[in-house]
């Protein structure tokens, strides 16, 4: 009943239109864990009583997501930004990362892509305790969003926060990829597996941290079709692999 209600509330929200409401729960299995596998580690309550009977009721009456190994917010972000146009009701801070309109209880806004990216660098400086993700010791959201504001908001910002802590561009990069929620960018619906997020060449630009990294042997190949095109190029593959930022893989599954 009180689900009822609180679904009841946010239909009248939305006196201009006649909403389709879909709900979106979390897997019982999180591929974060394999990440981090403490993420979360302290919410080891059990679901309550009921739990799973209320969620086979409301599917009778509304659509009902839950995706395998992805959390809820996950879940949102993918369907979000595949089906552009609809609004996503929460008042989970970690949804200010999908571009789209966004319901936060108190008023609809719209953030748009850039936006998404930036809030996504905070929070990975800022962590949420919550779910068990430190960011950069001392740094919470205002002084993440100061120091971007003083140092533009690039990888290069990250990783420097991270190491005048003595931690690692590794630190970083998990906690960023425990920060991110997925968008249709990051999932492969096909295979139904996380594309890892990875960071690009740091620069001052705000769509740093947003692009997949090519590959080396991508850039080989390439290097390697024009060769046969019979074009004249002056670095050697070795010479081209050296000089080739070392960025994780991007295509292969989470760790």
């Amino acid at each position: 009943a009180n689900v009822q209600r609180e679904l009841v509330k946010i239909k009248n929200h939305f006196m201009w239109d006649v909403p389709e409401i879909l709900l979106f729960f979390s897997d019982s299995v999180n591929f974060r864990k394999k990440i981090f596998p403490s993420y979360k580690g302290h919410r080891n309550r059990k679901k309550p009583c009921g739990y799973r009977r209320v969620i086979s009721e409301l599917a009778e009456q509304y659509g009902v997501i839950r995706m395998p190994t992805l959390e809820a917010d996950d879940a949102m972000g993918i369907y979000a930004t595949e089906n552009p146009g609809n609004i996503i009701v929460s008042p989970d801070k970690d949804m200010r990362q999908i571009p789209g309109k966004l319901f936060n209880m108190d008023e609809l806004i719209e953030i748009t892509e850039e936006e998404g990216r930036q809030w996504h660098l905070i929070q990975t400086l800022a962590g949420d305790q919550t779910d068990g993700y430190s960011g950069v010791p001392g740094i919470g959201i205002k002084r993440a969003v100061t120091l971007f504001g003083e140092c533009g908001y690039s990888w290069d910002t990250v990783v420097k926060a991270f190491t005048d802590k003595d931690l690692t561009e590794e630190d970083a990069l998990i906690n960023a990829r425990l920060a991110k929620i997925l968008t249709n960018k990051e999932y492969d619906s096909n295979k139904r597996t996380v594309i890892p997020w990875c960071p690009t060449d740091a620069s001052d630009r705000t769509d740093n941290g947003a692009k997949l990294q090519a590959e080396k042997k991508d850039i080989i190949t390439i290097f390697l079709a024009l060769q046969k095109q019979n074009f004249c190029l002056a670095n050697t593959v070795s010479n081209l692999v050296t000089q080739w930022p070392n960025h994780p893989s991007t295509t292969h599954e989470v760790p």
